[in-house]
């Protein structure tokens, strides 16, 4: 069916990972969900509302607050044939179950010789922009992306949250599925049914000519509206929607900077040592005759996040930020 032709119906993103989770349910009785509050509260940020009703408690398992119990399950699981998908309130309490995740679900795999499986899916949120302070508002996508044998998935758009956590409960590999919390209450078009976004496939949210800028979560978001706003003065930017950091889609980036021939990549995390540097070092080293100028990183600064909004806002980059800087390279 062509993609016109695709039912669509406007949902809120965390409504669109919901949907995605209750076909999945439905589809395969091997897939469960597990983490705190996510029963008759429906989790901190309503993704899983109105699922407990629908599967019971052996599906959506509330658990004690123990990231690391809560993960080490999850292995365990994976590794006996069933689909958990883990919900974390927060990307900065990862650390907690750090030892589960990198030596444990990414591991499994390779070291039994391709005999055990790892299907797991640990969702959490990060980002800043809510007042949250230091502790509730990270960004950690390079901690995970640093890590052979795990996946990393970061979507945009509520049609992208759904098919790409589709994808990954699909997946026989651990996927670290990331959501910013300010787009749980961002909304579009999503399809009706089913729906999957393969992993490893960047999207280009806008096409140009003048400069590509990548980028993945709520930040593509900002350059779009930067795009928008570069192009009342002749400057056609195209936007590149990584949505997966890993597997990454390599062909993607170069073919979008051999036909602009400038990058700036724009993420939220930190610079130093941000997955913004793998992005730039690959063109760099593929593309280096096609550049006109060379790649620049827009990141945040090194600094946990305040609390006042005014300085939470200074430390990650804004939409005016992305037009200054795309000036900056085209001039």
């Amino acid at each position: 069916m062509p993609a016109s032709a695709v039912a669509t119906k406007d949902l809120f993103y965390n409504e669109a990972l919901c949907d995605a989770l209750r076909l999945e349910m439905t589809r395969d009785p091997r897939v469960f969900v597990l983490g705190e509050d996510i029963g008759k509260l429906g989790g901190a940020f309503g993704v899983t509302a109105g699922l407990l009703a629908e599967f019971g408690p052996e599906r959506i398992r509330m658990t004690p607050i123990s990231e690391l119990g809560i993960t080490g399950a999850a292995v365990g699981a994976a590794l006996t044939g069933l689909r958990p998908v883990v919900e974390v309130m927060y990307v900065d309490f990862a650390g907690l179950a750090i030892d589960q995740l990198v030596n444990q679900a990414a591991q499994n795999r390779f070291m039994f010789g391709g005999q055990a499986r790892v299907p797991m899916v640990f969702r959490a949120q990060g980002g800043s922009g809510r007042g949250n302070a230091a502790q509730h508002s990270k960004s950690l996508e390079a901690w995970f992306a640093h890590v052979a044998g795990l996946k990393v998935v970061m979507p945009a758009t509520p049609a992208d949250a759904k098919g790409l956590l589709t994808a990954a409960i699909r997946d026989d590999d651990p996927v670290i599925f990331l959501e910013h919390k300010l787009l749980y209450r961002t909304k579009g078009p999503v399809p009706v049914g089913e729906h999957v976004v393969p992993l490893g496939v960047a999207d280009v949210k806008r096409p140009g000519k003048d400069l590509t800028l990548v980028s993945w979560s709520r930040h593509v978001l900002f350059s779009l509206e930067a795009a928008a706003t570069l192009a009342q003065d002749g400057i056609d930017v195209e936007v590149v929607d990584l949505r997966t950091l890993v597997p990454l889609d390599r062909a993607a980036v170069l073919a979008s900077v051999r036909k602009t021939h400038r990058l700036l990549v724009v993420h939220e995390a930190i610079r130093r040592g941000g997955y913004g540097g793998e992005i730039a070092a690959l063109v760099a080293e593929e593309a280096f005759d096609d550049l006109d100028t060379a790649p620049r990183r827009l990141a945040g600064m090194e600094t946990p996040i305040p609390y006042a909004r005014h300085l939470e806002q200074s430390v990650v980059p804004q939409v005016d930020d992305i037009v200054r800087v795309v000036k900056e390279m085209l001039a």
